[in-house]
């Protein structure tokens, strides 16, 4: 069978984050056809799970960039790439230097999330905090309060574009290491940054799920650097007309905006849902 991946943030969704109705409607028809879909993205299972419900996102589902593979049909994740206490430690201290809090993701006993924090410095660090507060199922913490017997996933952190900058060129010359970064909404000053192991990448997941489920060809959707490891493993790639010019340099086509239905008006066409 085909399978379609679907990035999710400057891809499927919106600018609101979200699933327009076109979006829905044409997911619906694609499951109506019989045409396996799933997501591979940078969020977490519980910063995805609200916006995918109702959409038949039954298929295995990738989250944190490849870290993990979350199987709707068993609630539970299979697969996982974790950072070691000295990779963390490494990121860590890394971002004190640069007097940036990071957020450190787990994964603890009974598939529970967790995120722990150093102290908070600035205004946009206690937002950020609330916002990960405010998801579902995602409980945020003191750093003091990690327990030793959590799987850490990976470590994220708001700051000054060039503090950032810094942390990443760190993470360049770490061998088990890789960092996605990019400007936050939130001022153009800002940027954010997501590390976490090598070996974890949307392809690789991909790799694992084509082979689980005897897939025959891949058909991928993404806007950003952390797309190019499933764009290098698919049959078919196409980016939206917002997406990085490193994705459109090696998309099989670019399409439509992602603010505008873009890959929903692509998949009607592609696959005649009209």
């Amino acid at each position: 069978m085909d399978l379609i991946v679907f990035d999710l943030d400057g891809t499927l969704l919106n600018r609101h984050s979200a699933l327009s109705t076109g979006t829905r409607d044409t997911l619906k028809r694609l499951a109506g056809r019989g045409i396996a879909y799933t997501v591979a993205t940078g969020r977490t299972l519980h910063a995805a799970r609200s916006l995918l419900e109702g959409s038949a996102f039954t298929l295995p589902h990738i989250y944190k960039n490849g870290v993990m593979i979350w199987r709707p049909d068993t609630g539970q994740y299979s697969h996982s790439n974790l950072l070691s206490l000295d990779e963390t430690r490494c990121v860590i201290e890394g971002f004190i230097a640069q007097q940036i809090t990071p957020f450190i993701f787990t994964i603890e006993p009974g598939d529970h999330h967790g995120v722990y924090h150093l102290p908070l410095r600035t205004p946009e660090e206690h937002r950020l905090a609330a916002h990960f507060a405010a998801i579902d199922g995602l409980q945020v913490s003191p750093v003091t309060q990690l327990p030793a017997s959590a799987d850490i996933t990976n470590v994220s952190a708001m700051g000054p574009s060039s503090g950032v900058a810094r942390v990443e060129q760190l993470v360049l010359a770490e061998p088990h290491l890789v960092a996605y970064s990019g400007p936050a909404i939130e001022g153009k000053a800002l940027h954010w940054i997501d590390i976490h192991h090598s070996e974890a990448s949307k392809g690789g997941a991909i790799a694992r799920i084509k082979k689980d489920l005897g897939v025959s060809r891949v058909i991928c959707f993404g806007d950003s650097d952390n797309d190019l490891s499933m764009f290098a493993l698919a049959d078919e790639c196409y980016a939206p007309s917002n997406a990085k010019e490193s994705v459109k340099a090696v998309a099989t086509a670019v399409i439509g905006h992602h603010d505008e239905d873009g890959i929903a008006a692509f998949l009607r066409e592609r696959f005649q849902l009209a």
